[in-house]
């Protein structure tokens, strides 16, 4: 086989990088579809408090769906067919890759972010859900779009086996997955609204783990933290909220903003007006989102910060959960 393929793919930088690696994907493959179409068609949007689960010993908190969760709907419901493979061999993994890459295929890959080395240092943490798309090879190297890096680039096979095959929660296992079969044309209209309709349904469950709920269980337990854990610990997990919001992926206030510019293009789409309203309300819980970030973030980067300033934070996070309550529940009667 030739060491020298290259596909001739367009890298466009995402905010994100599940929707980035789909929306390229299928642009490559001649649909016009946008980084939030797929956001919103796949149900990404969630909110989720897993205390049970820890990461860099915290709990884990988060503002969208599972990883490869928003493709498998994406595809499921616009009628794309699409391969999905793991692999305990690292030799197996990096043959099915230079057999896809030899028939043109450029793939989706799962990967851990810590031994990403064209990231800067303080966003490489242990975190195996990133996803990039690779486009080809160059001897030794392999190339890589990463929707969430400006241009492309690339890594040694060494490198890229090290990211593929990270341990750890969700260690992807070499997984990577590309498109095999697509419809005529999407069905778009029916798609939006299925996406719609979960999202709405996830984001008012009666469970504690999931949606609004959740967010009241973190702010409750927010207020109890300083006492509970010390200063220290509490300070540790509000960051780790701060964190999981901003930096991974585009995060909780980013990932609002995303789903206001999908209403919006659902909108026009569907023909229905108070999307387009809905849109709006959104962005404006997305700059609530942030503003809770920066004050959240200002506690504990004070370190030894009163525990009133935990109240307040509590307090901007239940105002945000009864936005979001009663954005959702209007948002699934409008469709």
């Amino acid at each position: 086989m030739a060491e020298h393929l290259k596909i001739d793919f367009t890298h466009n930088q995402a905010a994100h990088c599940e929707n980035g690696v789909v929306s390229n994907l299928m642009r490559h493959n001649g649909f016009e579809i946008s980084e939030p179409m797929v956001f919103g068609i796949g149900s990404g949007l969630l909110f989720s408090y897993l205390p049970f689960l820890k990461v860099n010993y915290a709990p884990v908190f988060t503002y969208r769906s599972m990883p490869g969760f928003i493709f498998n709907k994406f595809a499921k419901r616009t009628g794309i067919k699409m391969k999905r493979e793991k692999f305990t061999n690292p030799e197996l993994a990096k043959k099915r890759l230079d057999q896809n890459l030899a028939n043109n295929n450029p793939v989706g890959l799962q990967v851990g972010v810590y031994n990403l080395i064209y990231f800067p240092d303080e966003y490489r943490f242990h975190f195996n859900a990133h996803n990039m798309v690779v486009y080809g090879k160059e001897g030794d190297r392999y190339l890589i779009s990463d929707p969430v890096m400006e241009d492309v680039t690339s890594l040694t096979s060494k490198e890229l086996e090290k990211v593929r095959f990270a341990k750890g929660a969700f260690a992807p296992k070499g997984h990577m997955y590309y498109p095999t079969a697509f419809p005529e044309e999407l069905e778009l209209k029916s798609a939006i609204v299925k996406g719609i309709k979960q999202t709405s349904r996830d984001m008012t469950a009666p469970v504690p783990i999931v949606g609004v709920k959740a967010m009241k269980w973190v702010a409750k337990n927010i207020r109890k933290w300083p006492k509970k854990l010390g200063t220290k610990k509490a300070n540790h997990y509000l960051g780790q909220i701060v964190r999981m919001q901003e930096e991974i992926g585009t995060g909780g206030g980013g990932f609002r903003y995303i789903y206001g510019a999908f209403l919006q293009e659902a909108s026009e789409i569907l023909k229905n007006d108070q999307l387009m309203e809905l849109s709006k309300e959104m962005t404006s819980i997305g700059d609530a989102w942030r503003d809770f970030a920066v004050d959240a973030s200002r506690i504990y980067k004070n370190r030894n910060a009163e525990s009133s300033g935990y109240d307040d934070v509590a307090a901007q996070l239940e105002a945000l959960a009864a936005r979001e309550e009663s954005f959702f529940k209007t948002l699934k009667k409008s469709v």
